[in-house]
């Protein structure tokens, strides 16, 4: 009687709250018990820093790098762009290469950043690659010219072994000038001699071979054209120097970027100034061959069209692109070779068909009109390659 009606029993023995239909909910419990369950699904929950597995999913290129632009160019070499970035919390690649460049211990931590080389050595290496470089053609240049002087006083086996000599000059030459500097391909490149040799044997003597073989021979002796040799073998050196200028500035232009479509956007004009100058070059360089040799050669589109062709390639395997290279002097070559050959078979009974697309290119532009098209279709693709490969972050990445 003098109780309150709905107190419990002192025992516990009344109602358990939360049991009854007037329970109260978890709001009469100790708030230690209340944020225990809550701990379970928030330990479940994917990692809070994303960037940490990235880090850890590429440990090596974060380790030994010695500069954020090498881990970018790494990120972007495993198909991680600016878009993918934002999975991460940063704007661009760049900024999450800094980022993971700060993080990951190792020796690269207090090393230099390599933006440029010291003042000193970049000139004198400057200077000896540029040396080397001018060698083939001083080679080439020097045997044309004993050759010229001495006509009509040395005789046939004379003049071959003058001829002889010199060719090997120039390919020590040769050799020598792409064993550095920066038309230096990394070790392992796809061979590519063989395709350079017949291309530049073909602007040599394919002219003549091919007129031969359509007028009913060949007559087994084909007249040689100098002329595009003499100005295609001394433009190593300016080749060799708009590679240095291309790999420069697309480095300045990199560390300076702040994404992938920022360095693509600006890297790209650059390329296609570095080819439009460097035809110019060439074409100068052929056009005073062909004053010192008038009458010989098919004129200039097809040794100006062979001169980038093997600058392109050359420029692709510099920058780890050796199979695309390879690809586009191979399919010169076979236009080559083949052109001959199906007027040859085009002689067959019922087989005139395959000799009328040749029939077409020479009345339409000569003999010659065959190197243009085959070099200059090869050029082209290797240049449509060369602005998206190139163009790309990981295409300059330090060395």
């Amino acid at each position: 009687m003098g109780g309150p009606p709905d107190a419990p029993a002192p025992d516990g023995g009344g109602e358990p709250a939360g049991e009854g239909p007037a329970a109260v909910p978890s709001a009469v419990r100790a708030p230690e018990i209340g944020h225990h369950p809550a701990r379970g699904p928030v330990a479940r929950r994917g990692p809070a820093d994303p960037v940490r597995v990235l880090m850890h999913r590429h440990r090596d290129l974060c380790e030994r790098a010695v500069d954020p632009l090498e881990i970018a160019a790494g990120l972007e070499a495993h198909g991680l762009t600016d878009r993918t970035a934002a999975r991460y919390r940063h704007r661009d690649v760049f900024s999450l290469a800094d980022e993971l460049y700060a993080r990951a211990p190792g020796a690269g931590r207090h090393a230099p950043r390599a933006t440029a080389p010291a003042p000193d050595t970049g000139k004198e290496a400057r200077a000896g690659w540029m040396l080397a470089a001018l060698l083939p053609g001083a080679a080439c240049l020097a045997t044309a010219g004993v050759l010229r002087l001495t006509g009509g006083v040395l005789g046939g086996e004379a003049r071959f072994a003058v001829t002889a000599v010199g060719t090997l000059l120039v390919v020590l030459g040769l050799r020598f000038a792409l064993r550095g500097g920066p038309l230096r391909v990394p070790d392992g490149a796809a061979g590519v001699t063989p395709y350079v040799c017949w291309l530049l044997g073909y602007v040599v003597y394919g002219d003549d071979l091919l007129a031969q073989v359509i007028s009913g021979g060949p007559d087994g002796h084909w007249t040689a054209a100098p002329a595009p040799l003499l100005g295609l073998v001394p433009a190593l050196a300016p080749a060799a120097w708009c590679a240095h200028l291309f790999a420069v500035h697309a480095r300045r232009r990199l560390a300076a970027s702040h994404g992938l479509s920022d360095f693509g956007s600006g890297a790209r004009p650059l390329l296609l100034g570095v080819v439009a100058l460097f035809l110019c070059v060439l074409t100068a360089l052929l056009f005073l061959a062909g004053l010192g040799h008038p009458g010989q050669g098919g004129g200039l589109l097809g040794p100006a069209a062979l001169g980038v062709l093997l600058f392109l390639a050359r420029l692709l395997a510099v920058h780890g692109f050796p199979e695309p290279a390879a690809t586009g002097l191979a399919a010169a070559c076979a236009v080559e070779v083949a052109a001959p050959f199906l007027v040859l078979a085009g002689r067959l009974p019922g087989l005139d068909l395959l000799a009328r697309p040749v029939d077409a290119v020479v009345m339409a532009a000569g003999p010659g009109g065959v190197a243009v098209l085959a070099c200059g279709v090869a050029a082209a693709g290797l240049l449509l390659h060369a602005s998206v490969t190139l163009t790309r972050a990981s295409a300059h990445a330090p060395a």
